[in-house]
């Protein structure tokens, strides 16, 4: 195991989402609530023939994030392989701009990404998954974790694939409560957290319905895990690592209060980020209402609610409505 970028113990982590934590989103919940332990950039697929230019890597990363060394250092930098990948190359090439911890994406549903043999596939296919991990290990000293669901469609190869991490030397698995089937359907079993505790020295990383602060007390509580790692939970409220953070609980009206002030932070953060890197209001609008899907759950009426934010059609209706509705 290498100790050169660790987690400490009840870290909460911020999860790597396609299509959402590039950078800008990045740096404006890093700046707004700094309380997060640790984020990661969205997959970067390894090509089966070339490489990947340095510009490339960079422009993944983000150049505002690389340059400040805590953000950096606060980032893990998520790969998505198969077996036929370039993963030794990409893994020097990473390595070689300066990045401390690399994570392998082993979740991901996504069907084309497992037609393809990536993501969650790789769970059913342990001579090929054994493979990817000895490459990216011989090829990347420093922090290498991995982020697994309990299964491809059944979970027969779960402890298997434990062990396989912790004799190839892997530093940390997330593990999400689902097979790759369920999707997001039914309720994670953080049953396979707990087991996974239990069988190995290697740091888990529990994830899956984390909606709350009771909640991240009692999957503590109850799997004895590492850390946690939240994906929908934080989308709904990334104010929800200061919030565990504060020695203090609120009951329900409190929280709306909270969430009333935070929500226009949240945004306004936002836009400050991605106006620097695109000057059409309509894009930003475009990414503000993918975020309204959960983030107005706790109001009144939330259908509603969410309806007109969704309907907005203009950047300024949006935050009009924000005004409103969080006054």
């Amino acid at each position: 195991m290498n100790n050169t970028f660790p987690i400490k113990k009840k870290s909460l982590l911020f999860a790597p989402m396609e299509g959402i934590t590039d950078e800008a989103y990045r740096l404006a919940v890093m700046k707004t609530f700094p309380e997060w332990d640790l984020f990661s950039t969205d997959f970067l697929r390894v090509p089966t023939e070339g490489s990947f230019s340095k510009k490339f890597i960079m422009e993944h990363f983000g150049k505002e994030a690389y340059a400040k060394p805590d953000l950096r250092n606060k980032t893990a930098f998520q790969i998505l392989a198969n077996e036929k990948g370039n993963t030794p190359l990409a893994c020097q090439q990473i390595e070689n701009l300066g990045f401390k911890h690399l994570d392998l994406n082993l979740g991901c549903p996504s069907k084309r990404v497992n037609q393809h043999l990536g993501g969650a596939y790789l769970l059913s296919d342990l001579k090929a998954l054994q493979k990817i991990i000895k490459n990216i290990r011989e090829n990347f000293p420093h922090h290498f974790s991995v982020k697994m669901r309990i299964g491809y469609k059944d979970d027969s190869n779960f402890l298997n694939c434990i062990k396989l991490f912790e004799n190839e030397g892997v530093d940390a698995i997330t593990i999400h409560g689902r097979t790759r089937d369920q999707l997001y359907k039914g309720t994670a079993d953080w049953e396979y957290i707990k087991m996974a505790s239990k069988e190995t020295s290697v740091p888990i990383i529990g994830n899956g319905d984390i909606w709350s602060v009771t909640d991240i007390e009692n999957i503590f509580d109850y799997t004895n895990c590492h850390s946690i790692m939240l994906g929908r939970g934080a989308l709904k409220t990334p104010w929800l690592a200061p919030l565990y953070k504060m020695k203090e609980r609120y009951n329900k009206e409190e929280l709306f209060e909270i969430r009333k002030k935070r929500i226009p932070l949240y945004f306004s953060s936002l836009k400050e980020e991605y106006a620097k890197r695109c000057s059409q209001d309509a894009l930003i609008l475009k990414r503000f209402k993918s975020f309204s899907r959960n983030i107005f759950d706790d109001f009144p009426q939330n259908e509603i609610v969410k309806r007109k934010f969704m309907r907005s059609k203009s950047l300024k209706e949006f935050e009009e409505l924000l005004d409103f509705f969080c006054k």
